[in-house]
């Protein structure tokens, strides 16, 4: 594709001055590859110029823009020089190709005090921790729906991993999100977060709780699937942008259409189930153990490990 002539910058495109540039960019649309992708609609309520001109503005940006190609062999190369971060737990570790990939969604749900958080608490230490002992090297982003954030888990955890805990903790970046606009817009406004605190992982728990309170009733269904979307979406978007690793909890309901088996079931339908790369299934086992089985990979088989949940977070 030919690149527009003149369209440098944001400020460049057709439509588009320096206040709606602004604009753009502070919602996170600081990329021409990003104004490329948008929707009009998206860019029309940003910035409140009109479909007509975001659309002109959208097609600026997309002859600006160059698509690069790279081979399969290329891309599992510079996966794997970004690293994974490790869960604490070897058989874990195993059990989802060597860690919490980057650039992907990793899911776990399960019931109350299946050990969700606690493997939430446990790599927002470890990705703090250097590439060569199974961390990123960088900083997390913990968006917190239902009040599970405890400095207490991260300051031994952070101890038994040989870090400082307060420097652990000064660098895990906290929000609180009481309802569900916080916590979209939390996702929304990362981008300049992520590149000034050299933010490598971020973790949602939980990603479905405020959705789940506040769209009640088949009547809201569509609207609340339709955020979700845009929602998980957007965490996609980041972790693909800057590499990172994105980490979500998830609740569960009984499925009364199961008549045999285990009838828990996710919250989030077909939308979560496409979005996460890696799902795991959190169930509660004798004392302070816990099964993990990976219910969906796109490179590993399906199985099961056993961890226990320790004062030193994750271990086999």
């Amino acid at each position: 594709m030919a690149k527009e002539k003149g369209v440098k910058s944001i400020e460049d495109l057709p439509g588009i001055g320096p206040t709606s540039a602004q604009k753009l960019i502070t919602a996170g649309y600081d990329t021409l590859d990003k104004v490329a992708a948008a929707l009009a609609g998206e860019l029309s309520d940003t910035t409140g110029i009109s479909v007509e001109v975001a659309k002109k503005a959208i097609e600026g940006a997309k002859q600006a823009t160059t698509l690069e190609f790279q081979t399969g062999t290329e891309a599992y190369e510079t996966t794997k020089a970004l690293g994974k971060i490790s869960t604490g737990s070897k058989s874990f570790d195993d059990l989802i190709g060597g860690g919490v990939e980057v650039k992907a969604i990793t899911e776990a749900y399960g019931r109350f005090a299946s050990g969700k958080s606690q493997i939430g608490f446990t790599l927002t230490v470890n990705a703090q921790l250097p590439i060569s002992k199974g961390g990123l090297d960088g900083a997390v982003l913990f968006i917190d729906t239902e009040g599970t954030f405890s400095p207490e888990r991260i300051e031994s955890i952070a101890k038994a991993a040989d870090l400082d805990p307060k420097k652990v903790l000064e660098n895990i970046f906290l929000v609180r999100a009481q309802t569900t606009e916080q916590q979209i817009l939390t996702a929304e406004r990362a981008d300049k977060l992520i590149k000034e605190k050299n933010i490598k992982l971020i973790v949602v728990d939980s990603l479905t709780s405020l959705f789940r309170a506040e769209f009640l009733g088949r009547g809201t269904l569509n609207e609340r699937q339709q955020k979700l979307n845009a929602h998980i979406h957007k965490l996609q978007m980041l972790a693909d942008t800057h590499n990172i690793a994105v980490y979500i909890t998830n609740q569960v309901m009984d499925n009364p259409g199961i008549l045999f088996g285990d009838p828990t079931t996710p919250i989030g339908g077909n939308i979560l189930a496409h979005a996460a790369k890696t799902r795991l299934y959190m169930r509660k086992g004798k004392e302070d153990k816990r099964i993990v089985r990976l219910v969906d990979s796109p490179s590993m088989p399906e199985g099961e490990a056993v961890i226990k949940i320790t004062t030193d977070g994750i271990r086999d």
